[in-house]
């Protein structure tokens, strides 16, 4: 008897495949994003290293004040400006944008416009 795989199981699928041609390297570190049910994450990643450049979530404390009226996918444009302005503290200005196997849709296309304007370049 066949069983349909979950949607989180796909996703993982998704994401593996399109790992095997994205990564993150010094020069271009790769800005992953992962999407759960009330939070969302992002971290830019020199995978040759395996390093954690800079990391931002709408769990962060400097950022706790600002969501309290916000919704998910305002407060995930604010988790794109944030990341992007600590990347750019850090001289990082691209990067290689890995949704994580989610649509480029909602949340996850917020935290890419949200880096993007404040002025990371994909």
């Amino acid at each position: 008897m066949l069983t349909k795989r979950d949607r989180n199981e796909i996703r993982v699928i998704r994401h593996a495949r399109v790992r095997k041609k994205i990564s993150g390297t010094p020069e271009m570190p790769r800005l992953s994003v992962y999407r759960s049910l009330n939070h969302i994450y992002a971290q830019i990643i020199d995978d040759t290293n395996g390093v954690t450049l800079v990391a931002a979530s709408t769990l962060d404390p400097q950022l706790k004040g600002q969501l309290d009226d916000k919704t998910k996918k305002e407060a995930a444009k604010l988790v794109g400006k944030t990341i992007a302005e600590r990347a750019l503290q850090k001289q990082i200005e691209s990067v290689v944008f890995d949704r994580g196997g989610y649509v480029y849709t909602g949340r996850v296309q917020e935290v890419a416009n949200g880096a993007r304007e404040a002025g990371l370049k994909f």
